[in-house]
């Protein structure tokens, strides 16, 4: 029984690796370290099984900060078959590629930086000539050589790996995905200034618009065809939805790590635990499965540390 099985001490040394500290984590008994561990096991399984369709699901916001640089490696090394995602993460990429944000803090004066055209994301700041203004002079080009293409009534995957492949930046996530063919999701692709620069180059461009059914079609192979699922889901909202609800349609996740602050008391699906989605058939029973309560930007570069150090083939 569980209850037979000691807490033991960490022991850090100089030099310590991120799987030594994982196994450590693990074997302290507690609080949240424990769940980061069996999260990292359970992402380590879920990416050494060949036959599991592997999703990683994420908000816009971590893409503001250097853990941008942790989904990017991800997708460079094609670690996972599909990503599913928000605008916002689109516009944070592309701005980052063009212009800086700054380091900010949270209890910053919200109306002196309005009068000085800075935008506070968190303690993030975004100068408006790093976001909206650099994305409209930069996108509005990109998509008429997508136009002068041909492309018309792409899906969003479409759409944004034919973005990927004008980008030369190896720093940009929609470089990578274009480059190594991984598939990129927004099914709220108008929720953002990326959206919003699409809404204007429809205004002289009416026979070009994003196909969201042509997603639907593309993800429901993508499921059905699986005979197992994985997924990493950080945060919530429409990404953490998507992800399973589409799982549901083959009984549910195999393999479910999610990892947020959300709280489940206000019925919130960012919020809401694995076991809830069980009851949904969008995670099976028997998955292995794991809630870890924790910032991403904290949690995720050591869980990706430790499981990078346990696959056999990490890809790059």
């Amino acid at each position: 029984m569980a209850w037979r099985r000691p807490v033991e001490d960490f022991r850090i040394f100089r030099g310590i690796g991120a799987a030594e500290l994982s196994r450590q984590m693990e074997a302290s008994g507690g609080f949240g370290a424990k769940h980061l561990a069996q999260g990292v096991d359970i992402l380590a399984g879920m990416l050494s099984d060949g036959s599991s369709v592997n999703f990683l699901s994420f908000p816009a916001c971590i893409n503001a900060t250097g853990t941008r640089g942790i989904i990017r490696d991800m997708v460079r090394r094609k670690l996972f078959d599909a990503v599913i995602t928000t605008c916002g993460t689109l516009d944070h990429d592309l701005a980052r590629i063009w212009k800086r944000y700054y380091h900010g803090e949270f209890e910053l004066d919200d109306a002196l930086l309005r009068r000085k055209g800075i935008n506070r994301l968190g303690n993030v700041l975004v100068p408006n000539e790093s976001y909206g203004i650099v994305l409209e002079r930069r996108l509005q080009p990109i998509f008429r050589d997508i136009y002068r293409s041909g492309l018309r009534r792409p899906s969003t995957r479409e759409l944004l790996w034919a973005v990927g492949e004008r980008l030369s930046d190896e720093g940009s996530i929609l470089h990578w995905a274009a480059r190594n063919r991984v598939p990129v999701f927004v099914p709220g692709i108008t929720d953002g200034a990326f959206g919003c620069q699409l809404w204007m180059f429809y205004q002289e461009h009416r026979d070009f618009s994003p196909d969201l059914l042509a997603d639907e079609q593309e993800l429901s192979g993508l499921v059905m065809g699986a005979r197992r699922s994985g997924a990493l889901i950080i945060g919530g909202g429409i990404s953490k939805h998507h992800t399973i609800w589409w799982n549901q349609f083959k009984d549910g996740l195999d393999y479910a790590v999610y990892l947020t602050t959300a709280t489940e008391r206000d019925g919130s699906l960012s919020g809401a635990r694995v076991r809830e989605a069980v009851s949904w058939g969008k995670v099976k029973p028997r998955a292995r499965q794991v809630n870890i309560d924790a910032d991403a930007t904290i949690a995720l570069p050591l869980m990706y540390a430790a499981v990078l150090s346990k696959l056999s083939n990490p890809r790059g």
